[in-house]
């Protein structure tokens, strides 16, 4: 006897495998969609990162999309008789899933958010004050966006309805199925590993996709012996994001007064080349001074600002509080940079070399320059400072201050100039609103944090740690510059690391 399949059974085995197209071209419209992550996020920087970041998009919103259609129109093709019935139910499902991705992408490029319910007051503040706007036009323009896309939908069901028997003779099921669970499985492999080494270029994207739990295994890993969990979770204590989004700068309205009838001058040696004791000017030499910035730029960006360099993207478009504040005070200010040096930062502020106008002056000048420039009378008869050792090729930058200052303070960085100098000129504001360094005429930390490149560096009791942003760190002797086995200060780096990050929060 010849058994034959039921109508049903044959009318179910053609939805089943229409769903499964059906879901596959939605695959690839909400691929396509999700791409808008992708450009609203920073790159990942590295092979690694990006490689991880294809697998992942790719099997995670394949899964997204083929566990909604397994959740919500698998169920119908066995449940529901009628074809017509389920296309339509179809087509409304695919288009207000795909509308919510969009929608979601769009949130998430303006505000880095996803819907969830800690985005919950953000969105209704958004929606309350775009929905004011609306009238009737755009109520109807909207309606008439989404009423386009459950047609498009509607089209797209209808058509692989009617071509299904011959796309079944295309046999990709098993090559398409393979390719996104590969993607799925090697992304979150990959993360498992990026977790444990706190790999910042796979790990910062944890939160770039919607509904993305990446997959770890630390617990695991750590009872086969092959992750020290204390070691983990000191590192992570240490770790930090150099690519800083939002900023506060000052963190506070800076009040103070300043003596603007005085002459004050700062200089910063540009080079590493030995600069010897300026003469006739009686100016004390203070030792352990250390400029950490990488670039010309840094340096001057770290000075002014009295903020490391880290922060120079997001301080492109502000005024520092050395400038702004003498020139809102009345006092003449100058900023002169040499002709010979590759910059186009602060144009605005810049003079000749040759302005010797009373007030105060800041200069960033090479070695052989410095002592000529010294030689106008006018310019140093009120507070002088002068940093030397600028060394961006340097692994120990290491130089010195001249000064007719009182300072007193064991350590000192390019950071600290600007508190410095206008306590100088009378200015008594807290200088954690507007710098991470410290006025070296009123020290109140015998260490110092920084950054060079994309590392933070902290010096303390004749040591150097340079901590990676990953939370891995090397320790040197400040006065050898050999590695050093000392061991490593975590509370000291986890308090300057919140230190240099106030000025800083996520987006």
């Amino acid at each position: 006897m010849i058994l034959a399949e039921s109508p049903r059974r044959q009318r179910v085995t053609k939805l089943v495998n229409w769903g499964h197209w059906f879901a596959l071209v939605n695959i690839a419209i909400a691929i396509i969609i999700a791409s808008i992550f992708i450009f609203s996020s920073p790159s990942p920087g590295t092979v690694s990162g990006s490689l991880y970041l294809v697998a992942n998009w790719l099997g995670h919103i394949g899964f997204l999309t083929f566990f909604g259609f397994v959740i919500f129109i698998l169920p119908l093709c066995y449940l529901v008789s009628n074809p017509r019935v389920i296309k339509v139910s179809a087509s409304a499902i695919a288009a207000t899933g795909l509308a919510l991705l969009a929608f979601d992408a769009l949130l998430y490029n303006r505000t880095g958010f996803h819907i969830s319910v800690s985005s919950a007051n953000l969105l209704r503040s958004e929606a309350q004050t775009q929905i004011s706007q609306f009238g009737l036009q755009q109520w109807g323009f909207l309606s008439m966006l989404f009423v386009v896309w459950f047609g498009f939908q509607l089209i797209l069901a209808n058509a692989l309805w009617k071509r299904i028997d011959r796309l079944m003779s295309h046999k990709i099921g098993i090559p398409v199925t393979s390719f996104f669970v590969v993607c799925f499985v090697a992304s979150h492999a990959v993360h498992v590993w990026a977790d444990a080494n706190l790999y910042q270029p796979i790990i910062k994207q944890d939160n770039m996709f919607p509904l993305s739990y990446p997959a770890t295994a630390k617990t695991t890993m750590s009872r086969y012996g092959l992750l020290d969990l204390d070691r983990y979770e000191e590192r992570k204590r240490l770790q930090f994001d150099p690519d800083i989004h939002q900023f506060t700068y000052p963190t506070a309205p800076v009040y103070c007064s300043i003596n603007s009838q005085q002459n004050a001058l700062l200089i910063v040696q540009t080079d590493s080349a030995p600069l010897p004791e300026p003469g006739n000017l009686n100016l004390r030499v203070v030792e352990n001074y250390f400029s950490t910035a990488s670039t010309l730029d840094g340096l001057l960006l770290t000075t002014l600002f009295g903020v490391p360099e880290i922060y120079q993207e997001s301080l492109a478009k502000e005024t520092p509080i050395m400038l702004a504040l003498p020139i809102g005070l009345g006092m003449p200010t100058s900023l002169h940079v040499d002709e010979s040096l590759p910059t186009n930062m602060f144009e605005a502020y810049q003079k000749p070399l040759s302005n010797h106008h009373p007030g105060l002056h800041i200069a960033f000048l090479p070695a052989d320059k410095i002592q000529g420039y010294l030689s106008n009378e006018a310019l140093v008869s009120g507070p002088v400072l002068i940093a030397s050792g600028f060394g961006p090729d340097s692994r120990n930058p290491r130089g010195r201050l001249f000064t007719n200052l009182n300072i007193n303070a064991p350590l000192s960085s390019t950071e600290d100039l600007a508190p410095t100098m206008l306590n100088a000129l009378g200015c008594t504001a807290p200088v954690n609103y507007y710098s991470t360094g410290q006025n070296l005429l009123q020290p109140t930390r015998n260490w110092l944090v920084s950054t060079s490149g994309e590392r933070v560096v902290v010096i303390h009791n004749s040591l150097r740690t340079e901590v990676l942003s990953n939370g891995s760190y090397e320790i040197s002797d400040i006065q050898t510059g050999n590695r050093s086995n000392e061991a490593l200060n975590v509370d000291l780096l986890s308090q300057a690391i919140k230190h240099l990050t106030r000025f800083s929060h996520p987006e």
